[in-house]
């Protein structure tokens, strides 16, 4: 079934563990969450290994707009463009072609396919893709201009499981954790999304003063800059939905407008150090590009010298190094010793989230049990996120 335009149905994808957090954000939005896919009521009953998690959503065009501006969790929007069932190579091509493709494509626009294929009598995905690129050509065939396969083409999803097909279009372009500001990393870099919902997660509010004593690139504090003055982590990007025929600029300008007019200018109390001049560097270069280079401040220091900002008790949130982001020959458990005494001697009455891979690495702080614990993924490996209060 294919719905019009101002009840069209869309998919909202994040990193497996994000899910909760990011319903969070939809429900904030005043979005309308029909149910989350199968696949993500856990990690371990996705139909597909490398399925995302996300929920399901009905909305209108401008909740599509709404969604790559402002979610801070999300990786990507896709919209729903049909669904069938189909066993035979001839009825895929065919009931592919009786979809509305003109609302996102234009006649020989090039398309980049991404098909995946589960317990299902069409299991070659290089033929799916083939047929559905032939059924793009087939509702165009009043047209001149053929379209073909292309890696910088429009997104275009194909899924299919126990042989029921879904079609997607993507209308984020590139995944939403590239803000635009990062184009300076470290080694082993945050992404953008997990730091968001790190600092969502924690309980932190953006008066509050906040420390990354292992900032590295400035992922972190970034994002603690972007949510404390309320700005869209979208805001200085372009998306795909510019580019497709049915984009309605003027609606768009205003959902930027109204976005542009709720950022609040206050001052934060927003510190990242680290032991390294080049990344602190980068995180400089990167704050700049955000517009945040006044609001933030980066500094070189070591563990050793931290010491707590006069202003009120706030919080530490960060991404300490752990095993296997540095040579397996360095030794870290000195490292979390001292940090950990660090936090129960000077950081009295102080909040804490560590993100950590090791939990032996975690009990060498010392620290009193987590008050909350969540768990994630971060460049594949499993992580921990551990708060903590003194």
């Amino acid at each position: 079934m294919i719905r019009s335009p101002e009840s069209l149905r869309f998919f909202v994808s994040c990193a497996p563990g994000l899910e909760m957090i990011l319903a969070q954000e939809l429900k904030a939005l005043n979005l309308t969450i029909l149910e989350p896919e199968p696949a993500t009521a856990a990690s371990k009953n996705r139909v597909l290994p490398d399925d995302p998690g996300g929920w399901l959503l009905s909305g209108s065009l401008e909740d599509v707009y709404r969604s790559n501006l402002y979610l801070r969790t999300a990786s990507r929007v896709s919209v729903r463009l049909g669904e069938f069932y189909a066993a035979a190579f001839s009825e895929l091509r065919k009931k592919a072609s009786r979809l509305e493709w003109e609302r996102y494509l234009s006649p020989g626009q090039p398309v980049h396919l991404s098909v995946t294929c589960h317990k299902s009598r069409l299991y070659h995905s290089d033929a799916v893709a083939e047929r559905v690129v032939g059924a793009i050509n087939d509702r165009f065939s009043n047209s001149k201009k053929e379209t073909q396969p292309s890696k910088n083409g429009q997104l275009v999803l194909v899924r299919l499981v126990n042989d029921l097909c879904t079609i997607s279009i993507d209308s984020s372009g590139a995944l939403l954790h590239k803000r635009g500001y990062r184009l300076e990393s470290t080694k082993a870099p945050l992404r953008e999304t997990l730091a968001a919902a790190l600092l969502l997660l924690s309980g932190w509010s953006g008066e509050m003063t906040l420390i990354d004593p292992f900032c590295g690139s400035g992922t972190i504090p970034i994002e603690a800059a972007l949510l404390a003055r309320n700005i869209p982590p979208g805001v200085a990007r372009d998306f795909a939905f510019m580019h497709w025929p049915g984009f309605v600029p003027h609606e768009w300008e205003r959902v930027l407008h109204s976005a542009r007019d709720g950022i609040i200018r206050q001052d934060s109390h927003i510190f990242g150090y680290d032991r390294d001049q080049g990344a602190v560097q980068s995180a400089i270069s990167n704050a700049s590009r955000a517009g945040l280079n006044e609001v933030i401040h980066f500094q070189r220091q070591s563990i050793s010298e931290l010491s707590p900002p006069r202003s009120n008790p706030g919080w530490l949130i960060t991404n300490p190094p752990y095993g296997v982001r540095i040579s397996g020959s360095k030794d870290l458990r000195n490292l979390y010793a001292r940090f950990g005494n660090l936090l129960t001697t000077a950081f009295s009455q102080w909040q804490a989230g560590i993100l950590c891979y090791d939990k032996k690495l975690t009990a060498n702080l010392g620290l009193p049990p987590q008050q909350a614990s969540y768990h994630f993924t971060n460049g594949g490996l499993p992580v921990d996120f551990n708060v903590f209060a003194f």
